[in-house]
């Protein structure tokens, strides 16, 4: 039977790199970061463009669930809404895979030394560190499960999302 794993978090508390490591560590996986399918300049948001990128993220993920090839679908966007969460997975033919709702939380002080570490990359602007910092406690509201990733490498988190 598929999975798909849907991780969510706030900017800055690392569902790529964990996503990335999730990937090599599971057979027959495929991943997709929902921002590369809303990279624009100037980044806009609005109905149109929202309604957009979920189209695109649901037509990706309903192509990578068809296919044989793909045992392991792990999608990663901010997702800090539960109707995000329930709109993807309504869009969805989810009958024949097991779903997998993560969302990756830290403490604030985790949080701001990860974005400052992307911030003197630069990766981020510094305007990044209070809009992300204010969606923390909204994931905590979600139906999903919670991982606390304050004090955890890419790996150790990686381990425990396979492990939900």
């Amino acid at each position: 039977m598929k999975k798909l794993y849907l991780v969510g978090g706030t900017m800055g508390v690392g569902k790529t790199a964990a996503c990335q490591a999730l990937k090599r560590k599971l057979n027959g996986a495929v991943f997709l970061d929902g921002d590369w399918c809303w990279d624009a300049d100037p980044f806009q948001v609005t109905e149109e463009t929202k309604a957009m990128v979920l189209d695109n993220i649901c037509y990706l993920l309903s192509g990578f669930l068809r296919c044989s090839a793909y045992r392991n679908i792990i999608f990663c966007w901010v997702m800090h809404e539960q109707g995000i969460i329930d709109e993807i997975l309504s869009r969805l033919d989810i009958r024949t895979c097991e779903v997998r709702t993560v969302s990756l939380v830290c403490a604030r002080e985790a949080l701001a030394e990860r974005l400052r570490r992307d911030i003197g990359a630069g990766l981020r602007g510094e305007d990044c560190l209070e809009r992300s910092a204010g969606r923390l406690a909204l994931y905590r509201r979600l139906k999903t499960v919670k991982i606390d990733v304050s004090g955890l490498s890419v790996e150790e988190t990686a381990e425990r999302i396979a492990a939900v």
